[in-house]
């Protein structure tokens, strides 16, 4: 059983009073619009016209909007920017043990 699913035996309409009488309610569609609903921020920013073009043509070629394409290569550079810390603070003791460069660490674990 996945996140959020009940036994399949619960999955059927279920009645929840709502006010003056008894609406039916499909709680696995009622799930699904509170996850694609959730609270989220919004966030301005300006495009030169070059990074603007590029966003553009992303969209068109992925078939996916710009607010898609940006959120997705906004959360790939965090990402990578978050593995760059990371790799700046056990630099030193991957030093200490010898290993200076990528191909040190392959060649031990290869």
């Amino acid at each position: 059983m996945g996140w959020g699913e009940q036994p399949k035996s619960e999955v059927r309409e279920q009645k929840s009073e709502c006010g003056s009488g008894e609406v039916e309610i499909d709680r696995k569609a009622l799930l699904s619009y509170i996850v694609l609903h959730m609270k989220s921020s919004t966030l301005t920013i300006r495009l030169d016209p070059d990074l603007d073009r590029l966003l553009t043509k992303a969209s068109r070629r992925s078939g996916r909007n710009r607010s898609q394409v940006a959120r997705e290569a906004l959360r790939r550079q965090l990402r990578i920017s978050q593995f760059e810390r990371l790799r700046q603070r056990v630099m030193p003791f991957a030093e200490a043990r010898g290993y200076l460069t990528d191909e040190d660490v392959f060649a031990d674990v290869s």
